[in-house]
Order: structure tokens, then C-alpha cells, then sequence
């Protein structure tokens, strides 16, 4: 397995992170016995960094990788990292309510996720979205603590804009932020990846393959579960999808061309966009974890990533990457 350090003052994880989300909430029914194997095999395969949140499936998560790693080989344990974001207020229904990025929120969430995930430490901790009523001076300075206590290991951002990047290195080091980064969704390029980059912060960038859209196997005709967000999602409505399926077989071509599949030809793109980037794969299933890790072995020359640009331009994509009243958590995107 390649590795790759996050930031300056991050830990060295493998190339590629398991992104968790998907076995426990939002993308419809999961199945528990194919989540473990998805685990143990992407442990097996060399992968060390394992993302959850603590509002996943209100705590399923972090009690799935609990389980999971308790039955794991013991070296494989051992070299697992745990990111976990938090802040994130439910209702009983599912709903989401706001952020809580308050000092004494921090170490009550952090309190709950160390039970559930049976460990002595979290690797990497971070607020899922800043809370607009608590200045992220307040919110770092609190993981700061729990990291001067040995709870947490490294502090890490998620969804946030260049200046509070600055504001919040000045008070702790970074290890990382968590952010979206794909081929149709890359306005962290403008200000955010070099603001990133200046102040030695690495990247670990979640919808690599745009929650499916752009994994070569979602098919236009597909009919979403209820329980599935993207059915919510601008790009999967209507014409924006038909738009965004097109850019999906533009690339298909060049995927084709080099042997490889859309996923692999997608994983590759943002891993050749840094070393200082490290992509998470949300796959649910051995069959598509298989896949992912073969983006590992997908060199791409200077004609490939010309060819890749004409295919999917910067801005290509058709339609916001969450809905309105998500999208006004992010400040990322303000």
C-alpha cells in the first residue's frame, strides 16, 4: 500500500481512506455483514484510515468499526486510525438540526464516540461544519485539549473556507481538512487548496466520486430508495443529471482507452492532484472496494490529464453539490 502524509504535522495514512458513511445512513439500506468484510478486507489490502462521524446513523458507525476492528487480526487493529467529525445535532427522525461546536460539546461528543468506538484515542477529530455561534478559535482550543490529555491524537477541519483555515492554525497545528474533491466538484482550487497547502495542512477528499455519479455505475434510469439523500441532491435531479451522465461518458472513453474503469480513472485524477491529498473511497461492498484500490495502479501522463480536462471541464457539473439549506452550512462555500 503507498502512503501519504497528511500535512506537516498530520500522520502518514495509506493513499486511500475508507469513508464509512455509507454502511450505516443516507445512501438507503446497508448491509451489516457485507460492511464488516468491506473492512476487514480494506484493512487486509494495506488501507489504515478509516472515516466516521459520530452522527452516522446515530452512532451506528462508530459502533460498526468498533466491532469490526474487535475482530480483526490484531496487526491490522493495531495500524487502524480513526477520524471521526462530530458536532452534528439529530432528531429521533433522522433530521438534522444545526452544529455544536461549543468547548464543552466537543469533549461530551468526544466522551461518547471513545465509548462507542471501544479505544483510548481518536486518530484525527474534527467538527463536521463550523458552528456559526461559536468561533472556531474556541472549538480547535477544546480538541487542542483533548489532544494535550492523549483522547486525540490530531486536529482536523471539515467544509471550511480559507480565512477559517488561517484562524484555526493559528491555535493548534492541522493535521488536515476534509473536504469534497472530485473532478466536478473542485472549488477548493481557487483559494482553499493553496491556503491549505501554505499553512502545511493536508487534504483527505470525500466525495471523490461524487456519491456514485460519476462511478460509472449509476444508470439514468435508476430509482432511489427513500431513505437515499441523493435523491435530494440537485445533481441527480432531471436535466441535471442528464448533464452530469454525459460528462460520466465523455470519461468512460478515456477510461476505455486506458483499460481501466470510470472509477479508477476518477480515484486517479484526484491522487495525482497531490501527495498531500488523500482520497476516500465510500465503498460499501468487497466488489467495489476491489475496484477503488485499483486506482492505486492508474498512471496518468500529461495527454491523459488533457484529455480528462477537455472531457470534464472545471464547472462542468450541473447543479449544487447539497441542497439549499445544506449548502448554507458550509463555509467552504461562502
Amino acid at each position: 500500500m503507498q502512503t501519504r502524509t497528511l500535512g506537516t504535522t498530520g500522520p502518514q495514512t495509506s493513499a486511500l481512506g475508507l469513508g464509512c458513511m455509507g454502511m450505516s445512513a443516507l445512501y438507503g439500506d446497508s448491509d451489516r455483514t457485507e460492511s464488516l468484510a468491506t473492512v476487514h478486507a480494506a484493512l487486509d489490502a494495506g488501507i489504515t484510515l478509516l472515516d466516521t462521524g459520530d452522527f452516522y446513523g446515530m452512532g451506528h458507525n462508530e459502533l460498526l468499526i468498533n466491532e469490526a476492528l474487535r475482530t480483526a487480526p490484531a496487526a491490522a487493529r493495531e495500524q487502524a486510525q480513526i477520524s471521526v467529525k462530530f458536532g452534528a445535532l439529530r432528531t429521533i427522525e433522522g433530521g438534522f438540526t444545526g452544529y455544536d461546536g461549543r468547548p464543552d460539546a466537543v469533549k461530551n461528543f468526544a466522551a461518547y464516540s471513545l465509548q462507542r468506538l471501544g479505544t483510548d484515542h481518536i486518530d484525527i477529530y474534527r467538527i463536521a461544519r463550523l458552528d456559526p455561534d461559536v468561533p472556531v478559535e474556541e472549538t480547535v482550543g477544546a480538541i487542542a485539549e483533548l489532544v494535550e490529555a492523549g483522547h486525540v491524537r490530531h486536529i482536523g477541519l471539515s467544509e471550511v473556507g480559507a480565512e477559517t483555515l488561517r484562524r484555526a492554525s493559528a491555535v493548534a497545528p492541522i493535521s488536515d481538512l476534509q473536504i469534497e474533491y472530485s473532478l466536478i466538484s473542485r472549488g477548493i482550487e481557487d483559494a482553499i487548496l493553496p491556503t491549505a497547502r501554505e499553512l502545511g495542512i493536508g487534504i483527505t477528499a470525500y466525495g471523490v466520486l461524487s456519491r456514485g455519479l460519476i462511478s460509472g455505475h449509476f444508470d439514468r434510469d435508476r430509482k432511489l430508495a427513500a431513505n437515499d439523500f441523493r435523491g435530494m441532491s440537485p445533481r441527480f435531479q432531471g436535466e441535471n443529471l442528464d448533464r452530469n451522465l454525459d460528462l460520466v461518458d465523455a470519461l468512460r472513453k478515456i477510461a476505455e482507452q486506458k483499460g481501466v474503469s470510470v472509477a479508477q480513472i476518477a480515484i486517479a485524477w484526484v491522487l495525482s492532484r497531490g501527495e498531500d491529498i488523500v482520497p476516500l473511497v465510500g465503498a460499501r461492498r468487497r466488489d467495489r472496494l476491489s475496484e477503488a484500490l485499483g486506482a492505486l495502479d492508474v498512471a496518468l501522463d500529461a495527454e491523459d490529464l488533457a484529455a480528462i480536462e477537455r472531457a470534464v471541464p472545471a464547472g462542468a457539473a450541473a447543479g449544487d453539490r447539497y441542497p439549499a439549506e445544506q449548502m448554507a452550512h458550509l463555509d467552504s462555500e461562502h
